[in-house]
């Protein structure tokens, strides 16, 4: 029976200034290092013994790989960064304070944006290739997704748009290791594990919106043979 262990990625310094982070690349904070320490520590203790690991290519969730699995003495196993992992695109949100965005547009508005499964947020007007918060300039789309059609560089997302993107790494990567029996971690971001989490638990449209993935905190799911959902579990200290 293979095991499947998503972990968003630890506190950023955008979450903790409060501000939509999306593609925009920014690192893990202190406390978010910590979370990261602390899922390992949770892993750890769980014993499992992983075959592959991905990742997205943004920052955040790459360090929450690599601490995570070194924490557990399985920084060696095989690990692939792939764009289709990376958090949605906010669109014309990032690098806005969400407080702030809910004073403007209103707090349903804000809420629909962010949890919502086919409202788009406001669109960017062109490609943003880095972003400049507070003096401080934060690369986006650079050239990490250089070999990509520029079509398919997002101006904004929603959740459906992203599990679009995701389901073709899911058949391709993640589905055909679990059949074979692997066990796989993945540490990537709340939007693109709400997607994933969307698929595989057949989650409603409508309950979608109520379903939160906390930083740094591992959920186990264990699948049989079909890939069918035989058990879920969120660990926690």
């Amino acid at each position: 029976m293979a095991k499947l262990v998503f972990i968003r990625h630890g506190q950023s310094e955008w979450n903790a200034l409060n501000l939509f982070n999306g593609w925009v690349d920014t690192k893990l904070s202190e406390e978010g290092i910590r979370q990261a320490k602390e899922a390992g520590e949770l892993l750890a203790e769980k014993g499992i013994e992983f075959d592959q690991a991905y990742t997205s290519v943004l920052t955040r969730a790459i360090q929450t790989l690599h601490i995570t699995l070194e924490e557990i003495g399985q920084l060696w196993i095989p690990e692939e960064k792939s764009w289709r992992l990376n958090e949605r695109h906010y669109g014309a949100l990032q690098g806005l304070n969400k407080k702030a965005s809910a004073e403007k547009w209103g707090d349903d508005q804000v809420h629909i944006w962010r949890r919502s499964y086919d409202v788009l947020p406001p669109l960017q007007d062109s490609i943003q290739k880095s972003i400049t918060v507070d003096g401080r300039t934060y690369p986006a789309l650079d050239r990490r997704y250089a070999e990509l059609d520029p079509k398919t560089l997002p101006l904004g997302e929603n959740l459906k748009v992203t599990l679009t993107r995701v389901m073709p790494f899911w058949e391709d990567k993640i589905a055909p290791d679990l059949r074979a029996g692997k066990n796989v971690i993945i540490a990537a971001h709340g939007n693109s594990l709400r997607a994933l989490s969307k698929y595989i638990e057949n989650i409603s449209d409508a309950d979608i919106m109520g379903l939160e993935i906390a930083n740094g905190q591992p959920i186990v799911y264990d699948f049989d043979k079909d890939l069918k959902v035989t058990n879920k579990e969120l660990l926690a200290k």
